[in-house]
């Protein structure tokens, strides 16, 4: 069997900062043309976009995909709001969970999967300050071990 190729376009470290990300999932984008092409040069920024759920559906807001060079007329406002596609079950699911009290769906990374472009969103639980402090600790103390190991091996 063919190893699955992705390849990724944006990505939103800033989400493993602010949350606590519980569930991931994949969804489908539903694009036009001239954004497809725009995603394949690698012009996206999902640093400010926020997931939604309306009626049933799911959509990703504040999604930023460049105007095509050579789309002209074609080109859609690079800012709308885009429809995800996800299964019935998936989106009642987070709607349930997005009700709970500190929970929302952040977009994580938008990657070409076989072809088709795929956006990952994560079910988020917010993180304290302190929580944030306690992260930064754990890097920094990981950081020094591995210097420390990396020295020890050298010499």
């Amino acid at each position: 069997m063919e190893k699955e190729r992705q390849k990724l376009i944006a990505n939103n470290k800033k989400v493993f900062h602010d949350y606590f990300v519980e569930e991931k999932y994949e969804a489908g984008l539903v694009l036009h043309g001239t954004e497809v092409k725009s995603l394949r040069m690698g012009k996206c920024s999902i640093k400010e976009a926020f997931v939604q759920i309306d009626r049933g559906e799911i959509f990703v807001v504040g999604m930023h995909i460049s105007p095509y060079e050579k789309g002209n007329l074609f080109n859609r406002d690079p800012l709308r709001t885009r429809k995800l596609l996800l299964h019935k079950a998936q989106i009642s699911k987070l709607a349930g969970q997005c009700r709970q009290k500190g929970y929302t769906i952040m977009p994580i990374q938008v990657y070409f999967k076989d072809g088709r472009a795929k956006l990952e969103i994560g079910l988020c639980r917010g993180k304290k300050l302190y929580d944030k402090r306690q992260d930064i600790a754990k890097r920094d103390q990981r950081r020094e071990v591995e210097k420390e190991f990396k020295v020890k091996n050298l010499g």
